[in-house]
């Protein structure tokens, strides 16, 4: 039992949740407002989102890459989709702008897994290629704009509602959405995916060392290739539940997120040079983030400081990651030491 809580007590994920409860207790000593119902499920609400985008760039990160693509993948996949059904007069239920969105955030991943699990060139500089890409082909080929008017299936969807919280004191309410069950039900699949199959194995060994990787027995390129598949799924699926919530498509929306989703996961204690990371660390610091950004207001703080903070976080969290591989490399060349001397 000791030893269990002295692991609980070392990890990263419970120095991040007790930054957490002390940040949520402040901020409900200067505001009172904190931990009522409806402001509950408005953070809750505001995770979805971000959550589903942290849950791709965790899996890449920990692959070893950086992926600054998906907001513009996700952009794209869900105006292809919107587009198409609002042109063919769609008014059917959710099923087919779901369908269309992961087969086309499927085919943009592809082309993102191509060039990563054939070229030896850094997943950052590809993504960075590939994001303008996607960018062009939106606004370019394609001549976006916002359409105001999405099928009522992916309307209905973005309306739909567990259960509405409400406020005693003020009387607001607040819903919360039925997508919040789809971050739940993706969290639990790639939870599933990475801990118990080979291909998640695989994501964390390519991490690690990828020629170590491939000695072992894992096909690289393969893996590398679904793991962008993957992820491009993932963003079509956040990208059609933000324009769903939204009611509206608009082309750009999404674009810019990639900082503060990357910066989350780093903050959960994913190595930024990959191999080590968990799920729940992912999680809790998207959670942080949402915070921070959507609290400010109920502690009096003016919305343009938002940006000042994310900054903070950034290179927080980016100076934990190096501080991490630096006892990673200090551990690992000590331990050459005492064999060589052996």
């Amino acid at each position: 039992m000791r030893s269990y809580l002295s692991k609980i007590v070392r990890a990263n994920e419970f120095y991040l949740l007790l930054v957490i409860v002390v940040l949520s207790l402040i901020i409900q000593a200067r505001s009172g407002q904190f931990f009522t119902a409806n402001n509950l499920v408005d953070i809750a609400n505001a995770m979805v989102v971000p959550g589903l985008f942290a849950v791709g760039a965790f899996m890449v990160l920990v692959s070893g890459g950086i992926d600054v693509s998906f907001p513009a993948l996700a952009s794209l996949a869900v105006y292809v989709t919107t587009r198409v059904l609002v042109d063919a007069g769609w008014g059917g239920g959710i099923w087919l702008p779901f369908l269309m969105a992961i087969a086309v955030g499927a085919v943009l991943g592809a082309f993102n897994g191509l060039f990563a699990s054939r070229f030896a060139v850094p997943v950052l500089i590809i993504t960075l290629g590939t994001a303008s890409v996607f960018s062009g082909i939106m606004q370019g080929v394609l001549g976006s704009v916002q359409i105001p008017n999405i099928p009522a299936g992916m309307s209905e969807f973005g309306r739909a509602t567990l259960f509405v919280a409400k406020n005693p004191q003020s009387g607001l309410t607040s819903n919360m959405p039925v997508s919040f069950l789809l971050l739940i039900a993706v969290v639990a699949i790639a939870f599933v995916v990475l801990r118990f199959t080979t291909f998640g194995r695989g994501i964390y060994a390519l991490g690690g060392d990828e020629s170590a990787a491939s000695r072992a027995g894992f096909n690289v390129r393969r893996i590398k290739f679904w793991l962008y598949v993957a992820v491009g799924v993932i963003a079509a699926i956040a990208g059609l539940v933000r324009t769903s919530m939204m009611d509206q498509m608009h082309p750009t929306n999404l674009l810019g997120m990639e900082l503060m989703v990357i910066a989350a996961v780093v903050l959960g204690g994913t190595a930024i040079t990959g191999g080590t990371g968990t799920l729940t660390g992912a999680m809790l610091g998207t959670l942080l983030i949402v915070i921070v950004q959507n609290s400010m207001i109920l502690v009096g703080i003016p919305t343009f400081w938002q940006g000042f903070a994310l900054g903070v976080l950034i290179i927080v969290g980016t100076g934990i990651s190096a501080v991490q591989l630096t006892r990673r490399n200090r551990k690992n060349s000590a331990a050459l030491i005492q064999k060589g001397s052996a």
